[in-house]
């Protein structure tokens, strides 16, 4: 009696309690057991994990260079204060960071557009109530007027 009670008792004591005072056999096999590989196959599971990871952050860390670059980019441009964390993180990929090809279009672009700006016919397109092509006009005219009294005159 002892034992049908020991029995239906114990079973389900070993069921609340996990068979926690057991020993399971595949704990004593080792992680490389568990994962079905022998332990030279785990080892080099492990490596290739390990470069994975190493190209990974290699990968990043170049990616967040050159956002700082951009930034520093923009900093410059605008006059706006340096900020040290972007001078490090350029300086920890190793100075080899490049602006993207895409922004370096744009940054170009810009600089063709400022330049324009700071010529004498973009100074005037910034002046209100002037109309560059009548401007332009005048000029041409004016210029065709001196050519045609320079021909007129006799002195010359």
């Amino acid at each position: 009696m002892a034992f049908m009670v020991k029995h239906m008792v114990g079973g389900q004591l070993k069921n609340l309690t996990g068979g926690l005072g057991e020993e399971k056999p595949e704990a004593e096999k080792g992680e490389a057991a568990a994962k079905g590989m022998t332990q030279e196959e785990f080892e080099q599971y492990q490596q290739q994990l390990v470069e994975e990871k190493m190209e990974r952050d290699a990968s990043f860390a170049q990616k967040k260079a050159e956002r700082a670059t951009v930034r520093t980019h923009f900093r410059d441009k605008y006059r706006l204060p340096k900020n040290e964390l972007d001078e490090t993180q350029i300086q920890q990929a190793g100075d080899d960071v490049e602006l993207p090809t895409e922004l370096a279009k744009m940054i170009a672009e810009d600089n063709q557009e400022e330049e324009k700006k700071q010529s004498v016919i973009g100074q005037l397109t910034n002046i209100q109530n002037v109309d560059l092509d009548q401007l332009k006009d005048k000029a041409q005219a004016t210029l065709e007027d001196l050519k045609q009294s320079a021909e007129k005159c006799t002195v010359m």
